[in-house]
């Protein structure tokens, strides 16, 4: 038990800028993406898919950011165009978490996005599990219709976000956190 508040306690968002590989092998790919299909579904509909990008998929990805964010803005630099062509590019890993939801009589589409999210937050930590970092990203990306269509994903899937998985280029500092008597009220 202690190592499981152990590992929720220790685990830190690092930028994928600061993010170095080896990045995870396929065995351990695998165990992070069955931990992450291990969240709460209720209705047993699976309301969340993944995308892998490694090696030269990363490369791929960005070569779609940069055509779609230069043809959708229009004054971007040169740099600016490169930066989101090399979005993918720091960290070994990207898994995408994709949302799905479909219409069910008992669960709403609200409950079927928090699966998604908690699906994420499941790869996070198995990843952290392993040794890696990680950071859940969206960014303008996860929101563009023509990028997400790019990636092959059907008009009624949207991301979730993009989780970002390797070694640290430096410790991990920890941010602020909220003080639990600003956020929890008893009823």
């Amino acid at each position: 038990m202690l190592y499981a508040i152990d590992l929720l306690t220790t685990r830190r968002s690092v930028k994928p800028v600061e993010m170095t590989g080896p990045g995870p092998s396929p065995a351990e790919i695998e165990t992070i993406l069955t931990i992450g299909a291990r969240v709460p579904d209720h209705g047993k509909i699976v309301p969340w898919r993944f995308i892998v990008f490694e090696g030269d998929a990363r490369a791929k990805a960005g070569d779609i950011f940069a055509k779609i964010f230069r043809l959708k803005n229009v004054t971007a630099t040169p740099d600016q165009v490169e930066a989101e062509k090399k979005r993918f590019m720091h960290a070994p890993l990207v898994i995408a978490v994709v949302s799905r939801t479909s219409k069910h009589p008992k669960v709403p589409p609200w409950e079927q996005e928090l699966s998604a999210g908690a699906s994420a937050m499941n790869i996070v930590h198995a990843a952290h599990a392993l040794g890696y970092v990680a950071n859940w990203l969206t960014g303008w990306m996860a929101f563009d219709r023509d990028v997400m269509s790019a990636l092959g994903l059907s008009e009624d899937e949207k991301i979730a976000g993009f989780i970002h998985i390797g070694h640290s280029a430096r410790p991990a500092d920890d941010r602020p956190r909220p003080a639990l008597g600003d956020i929890v009220t008893r009823f």
